[in-house]
């Protein structure tokens, strides 16, 4: 073969293992995965808001929105019409794995409001507001990261996204409510987002827009028993 023919080759560049792997779940392009976090970072109203009213009133508010939105989700796998609807307006935002008539899973916006409700519930608001701000700010910056640099794999993510999912939940634990501003209570925090870290970066049946606040939530609740006995979580609630 001439050296002409051989500038003539098309080089085909074969993706690594560890790029398929880490790209698998997405499902969509960058530029839809941008509005979908875009949309996401509307969820950040919720523990803001949070923070200045009642339990109650909160409750009040998310019981009728988790419900209006778990029946539309539902009955689009099994209502051609509101199918057709739904996926005119919110087709291009979904991953593959919520577009599955088999498995039938929940969209992302219909599970952040049931974690919502669920952690509203159990844990105390200063508990709730820091768990479910991580939730937003860093599941965030994983994914946008992690799908434009991710390289080297970290569990079921990478590295890239899993650092940057770890150093923006540091950040906001330094910009949530502290009930005393005690030092342990910064440390409290920063061991929550590590295990909030291992759980987005693990992959799992339930998803992460439960499995991270709930991880983060359980560890920041048993820290504080164990080591600020003295301090009242309830304070903010």
């Amino acid at each position: 073969m001439t050296n002409q023919n051989l500038r003539k080759l098309r080089i085909v560049e074969i993706p690594k293992e560890n790029d398929l792997v880490l790209h698998e779940a997405a499902t969509i392009d960058y530029k839809y995965e941008v509005i979908r976090k875009l949309i996401h970072l509307n969820s950040l109203s919720i523990p803001i808001v949070y923070y200045y009213i009642e339990k109650q009133l909160a409750l009040t508010i998310l019981i009728p929105l988790t419900f209006a939105f778990l029946v539309v989700d539902i009955i689009r796998y099994y209502n051609p019409q509101v199918a057709d609807w739904f996926y005119k307006f919110f087709g291009f935002l979904l991953r593959k794995k919520e577009k599955d008539d088999r498995k039938k899973r929940l969209n992302g916006a219909t599970n952040v409001l049931l974690s919502a409700l669920f952690c509203v519930i159990v844990f105390p608001k200063l508990i709730f507001v820091t768990a479910f701000s991580i939730l937003i700010i860093s599941d965030i910056s994983s994914a946008l990261i992690g799908r434009k640099f991710g390289k080297r794999k970290f569990f079921a993510k990478s590295l890239e996204g899993s650092t940057a999912f770890f150093i923006s939940a540091v950040i906001v634990v330094f910009f949530t409510p502290k009930v005393e501003g005690h030092f342990l209570e910064y440390v409290i925090g920063i061991i929550a987002a590590f295990f909030g870290t291992i759980a987005e970066s693990m992959s799992f049946e339930i998803d992460d827009n439960l499995s991270i606040p709930i991880t983060i939530g359980t560890v920041m609740w048993i820290l504080y028993t164990l080591l600020l006995p003295q301090i009242n979580v309830y304070h903010f609630g």
